[in-house]
């Protein structure tokens, strides 16, 4: 008898989904509120968080996009820097604290967007190492103005006193929302445009969809992911200077892209957690645990090279109606139970 998975309603995947996140970021909180963690593990779980939102968002457009941009940390740089400067300015209005966090985020993420736009209109047009050296320009030439615009961005010493808004709970609050705002959005038409132009871009035009339009379109999202987790990293840092911006920066979150498996966001999620927990544990060994992680990095490169995750997206709905394993009879239809009669005449 043919058997079929019963399916969990999308309203209950919705539900299940929300109440496991709110469940993890009331646990998270009360464990760090609680003083069970120091503050160097305190500010790690901080750090962790900001990447995953930069790995994430990069993911889009080295993972499903199938570009190879090298400016990345240009587009955090500018999400920190807005953001930075608002928060500064707010901090003695009358502006509500929750309400300053929302705008200056939101803030950040719009500036870097538009700067995404402003660079991925002549920078999309290339591909490959054209593409990466175009980005790595960009990425430079932001971490310039930055230092030049001193008036603006308190220049080579650094924007000061910035008000420390990036607690547990906003930072993981954000990466949730992120996460699943990319996964919604990949999940959607849009997504499969911009899957269809990583698996083959001539064939995806010739289908009627709009080339440019989907690979700005994506630039843009990315780097408006990545101008809030900016952000975020400068409510977490308090001063902002221009070195933290640099090419290694952008080396970095790529990194995590790549090791996580490119087009994975549950890699891309793992990847940033491990990376930004191994200097830290590798600390006691002291002059040798950059190379003991630079080792790792080349391991696992040899062994796995589509990456820890590969291509696989973990779904907790998926994993739940695996468990549940409920099955059901499948109905025939009654041209398949004419045929069975008609055998058993037959026979």
């Amino acid at each position: 008898m043919n058997h079929t998975y019963k399916k969990i309603p999308m309203p209950i995947r919705y539900l299940i989904n929300t109440a496991l996140i709110a469940l993890l970021l009331y646990a998270g909180n009360a464990v760090i509120s609680s003083g069970i963690t120091n503050r160097a593990q305190s500010s790690l779980v901080l750090q962790v968080g900001i990447y995953i939102i930069l790995a994430v968002s990069l993911n889009i457009v080295t993972g499903y996009l199938g570009q190879l941009p090298l400016g990345h940390a240009g587009f955090m740089a500018v999400g920190a820097y807005t953001c930075g400067i608002f928060w500064k300015s707010a901090a003695g209005s009358a502006l509500p604290a929750p309400a300053a966090i929302v705008i200056g985020l939101v803030l950040a993420g719009i500036m870097a967007a538009i700067f995404g736009v402003i660079i991925g209109v002549p920078a999309l047009r290339l591909k490959g190492d054209y593409l990466a050296i175009i980005t790595l320009g960009f990425g430079e030439i932001i971490r310039i103005l930055i230092i030049n615009l001193s008036g603006i961005t308190g220049g080579t010493p650094g924007l000061m006193n910035i008000p420390k808004r990036s607690s547990f709970l906003v930072v993981y609050l954000a990466v949730a929302i992120s996460c699943i705002a990319i996964h919604m959005v990949m999940k959607s038409r849009h997504g499969r445009a911009i899957l269809s132009i990583r698996e083959n871009e001539i064939a995806a035009e010739s289908c009627g969809i709009h080339i440019t339009y989907y690979k700005v379109f994506a630039f843009a999202l990315s780097a408006f992911f990545a101008g809030i987790a900016g952000g975020l990293y400068a409510g977490y840092q308090g001063l902002l200077t221009p070195s933290g911006f640099d090419f290694m920066t952008s080396i970095n979150i790529l990194v995590m892209v790549v090791l996580g498996g490119m087009g994975s966001m549950a890699g891309s999620v793992i990847a940033a957690t491990v990376l930004t927990s191994l200097p830290l544990a590798l600390q006691s060994l002291n002059t040798f645990r950059m190379v003991i992680y630079s080792v790792l990095l080349v391991i696992i490169m040899i062994f796995k090279p589509s990456g820890l995750m590969g291509t696989y997206d973990f779904s907790l709905s998926h994993l739940l109606e695996k468990l549940l394993n409920i099955r059901q009879p499948r109905e025939n239809s009654p041209a398949q139970t004419a045929d069975k009669k008609a055998g058993k005449r037959n026979g």
